[in-house]
């Protein structure tokens, strides 16, 4: 067989340090891990991917490294594995040497995932399901692996590392925030250039945005049931390489263009951390496809069903969970997160139902292996990490688990802040949790209140704006009977199901926006805010859009709110400009040396709250800097908040003395106007958030 130039390769032993094909000047060096394989081919195909041209055996084996060298092969070259070894899905070993697998450390893909029939290790149909053996030859069916060269990907790029008492999250997505933005070039729209174009960037720095968290940009395999319903996976969770970025994300510039928009960020002042998905992989439970893990090492990639390792355990919900207490698997997921911080400039991760990474053969271990790892490297251990705290094994909900250096999305702030303002009964008892950093949960082992990830909607669920205008969910476009997606969430039409006319309904739903968005933005911990919520984009009432990309989940820029997003931009500005509204340590009331308390709880009449009133509804919170922090009271910045969840006006009375305060937030005028307060009360509107600042100079 003939490489592209004519001729034929030679290979020789090579080395077996770094996996994945690295071209060294001369040639390339293959080594790949299998501790169970008999032998390994290395495919070489046509420019078009079309032919295989040659096969070669990898001549050298050094424990589960199996590697050689093949002179003169240059970046560019596409290839695959064929890798030989049992077929015995009983015993979980699924070798099948007719499937041209991909390489687990490639940085580029030629070609597309296809839902052939050819790209299953058994025959699809036969009687014996997936015991049965595919003898059909996948490879014009599977993307190539790509040699690639290391001028595109230079080492020692520098994040911003912003400190996390400064931060605020917007939560997006590449193509759905930019596909429909009239200011991004057209040729740009859905790409990683798009999305940090001078109009994006312009939004975001006027918003005040710190941090971008895209949803997940590595390779994306659709699930089959998706095309066959001519749905494609849009939000990315069934990731296919995990050093490759998503080629349908790349513009002009390709993989130069996600480094170009990391460095446009950067220049901007905003942080860039991904979404990513090392809990599964895209092939599925024992029935999926046939095109890395499976047929590279089964046994050795995936947790098995003890005693039935013909299945797989299912702890993320998506047929398979990988096994992070392999040290191979555990070194490509750390030699992946390591790629995109070095090579790639990003600063930080949020990872996808981390309780699957901690998880150990007794469960979760948040001093398992994956965690210390993490916490050890040298380069990791500077940048963001962010925890899902969930998976959908047994005991998988772990909120406030997590080691100390890990953040974590708060789900119980969510769902609290949606109960609150919805008017349900005990929920401001949850909501001075809430405000304060979930204390109860997080104030261990010197953590620090930026570890409570507060967030009223993410991707998955209801966007604002559909918490207050739908009561249930509206998911048909899925194509799954409106069974998928979450059905409890504590949303709220106020009066009429969808869209309205209603003026008074429309005016309530925007209010309670305001409220909610307030309500992060005010407290103690990282606010993060969904795309588009700062404008009111709706989703339709779809609470799992999952599948579709298109119009219902890409921001409808034409219908942002532009009030709506200047309270946004006014609410992260008063964040910014007084360090007591994200203070680091957690506040529980504790005396300062000044003899004032860090924190006060107090009702509208100045009176103590009464915690054991079922029906409490309304309640203010007086914040000072932390007894326990290095400044004790030197800080004397005071800040008032006022939630009032009452259908009517309230009288507020001041902390003396009179004539000391200014109103600069209030959730019930869409615009702020900074109001100095003379006398001792003031009244504050139904259904609505306030801040108010005490002057120091007319204190002194």
């Amino acid at each position: 067989m003939t490489e592209p130039g004519g001729g034929t390769y030679g290979i020789g032993a090579g080395r077996p340090n770094r996996l994945g094909a690295v071209f060294d000047g001369e040639g390339t060096n293959f080594a790949l891990f299998s501790d169970h394989a008999q032998r390994v081919d290395l495919c070489l195909f046509s420019p078009d991917g079309k032919t295989e041209q040659q096969r070669l055996s990898l001549p050298e084996r050094r424990g589960a490294v199996w590697h050689g060298y093949v002179p003169g092969l240059k970046p560019g070259a596409l290839y695959g594995y064929r890798v030989h070894g049992p077929f015995a899905p009983e015993r979980g070993h699924r070798f099948n040497a007719n499937k041209l697998l991909v390489d687990p450390y490639t940085r580029a893909l030629h070609g597309g995932f296809s839902t052939h029939p050819a790209t299953f290790g058994y025959s699809p149909g036969s009687a014996d399901g997936d015991l049965s053996f595919s003898s059909s030859d996948s490879a014009a069916h599977t993307p190539k692996s790509v040699v690639w060269d290391p001028a595109d990907y230079p080492t020692g790029a520098r994040g911003l590392r912003r400190g996390w008492s400064n931060t605020v999250i917007y939560e997006t997505h590449v193509r759905g925030s930019t596909m429909r933005h009239p200011d991004v070039p057209e040729a740009l729209r859905g790409t990683v250039e798009g999305l940090a174009s001078d109009a994006m960037l312009d939004h975001l720095t006027r918003l005040g945005i710190t941090t971008v968290e895209l949803l997940p940009v590595q390779a994306i395999r659709s699930e089959n049931a998706l095309t066959g319903r001519g749905l494609v996976n849009y939000w990315g969770y069934n990731t296919a390489g995990f050093f490759v970025p998503e080629p349908r994300y790349l513009g002009p510039a390709g993989v130069a263009g996600f480094r170009r928009m990391v460095d446009r960020f950067h220049a901007a002042g905003i942080e860039v951390i991904l979404d990513v998905v090392y809990n599964h992989s895209a092939e599925g439970d024992h029935l999926g496809p046939t095109f890395s893990f499976r047929g590279l090492d089964n046994a050795s990639y995936y947790r098995l069903v003890e005693g039935q390792p013909r299945f797989y355990v299912n702890d993320t919900g998506t047929g398979n969970t990988l096994n992070t207490d392999h040290p191979f698997v555990l070194r490509l997921i750390l030699d992946s997160l390591r790629f995109w911080v070095d090579c790639m400039g990003v600063d930080g991760f949020r990872f996808d139902l981390a309780t699957t990474l901690g998880r150990e053969r007794q469960g979760f271990d948040r001093h398992g292996g994956f965690m210390d790892a993490l916490r050890q490297d040298p380069l990791l251990a500077e940048v963001k990490l962010i925890a899902e705290p969930w998976d959908l094994g047994h005991g998988g909900y772990r909120l406030g688990q997590f080691p100390p250096e890990f953040a974590e999305w708060n789900d119980r702030f969510r769902d609290t802040v949606r109960r609150f303002w919805r008017g349900d009964g005990h929920a401001a008892q949850d909501l001075g949790s809430a405000l304060l950093g979930t204390a109860d949960l997080f104030d261990t082992r010197g953590r620090r209140a930026w570890a409570s990830v507060n967030f009223a909607a993410a991707h998955d669920g209801f966007t604002l704006a559909d918490v207050t205008a739908y009561s249930k969910r509206h998911n048909q476009a899925n194509g799954e009977g409106n069974r998928d997606g979450h059905h409890a969430n504590h949303s709220d039409n106020l009066g009429e199901e969808g869209e309205t006319k209603d003026a008074t309904i429309l005016s309530a739903r925007r209010q309670r926006v305001r409220n909610m968005l307030a309500t992060v933005l005010l407290s103690q911990g990282t606010p993060m805010i969904l795309a588009g919520d700062e404008g009111g984009n709706s989703q339709g009432g779809n609470n799992n859009a999952y599948c579709q990309d298109n119009e219902t989940s890409w921001l409808d820029w034409a219908t942002m709110e532009k009030d709506l997003v200047d309270f946004t931009a006014a609410l992260i500005a008063f964040r910014k400009a007084h360090g007591v509204l994200r203070q680091g340590r957690f506040l529980h009331g504790v005396q300062r040396a000044d003899g004032k308390p860090d924190v006060e709880w107090r009702g509208f009449d100045g009176s103590a709250l009464n915690w054991r009133d079922p029906g409490l509804s309304s309640l203010c919170l007086l914040l000072r800097g932390c007894a326990e922090s290095p400044s004790g009271c030197a800080d004397t910045e005071e800040i008032l908040l006022t939630f009032n969840r009452e259908g009517s006006d309230q009288v507020l009375e001041l902390p003396p003395p009179a004539g000391t305060w200014r109103r600069e937030i209030d959730s019930s005028a869409p615009r702020q106007h900074p109001q100095d307060i003379t006398e001792a009360t003031v009244t504050v509107a139904a259904f609505s958030v306030a801040g108010f600042v005490r002057h120091p100079e007319k204190t002194t």
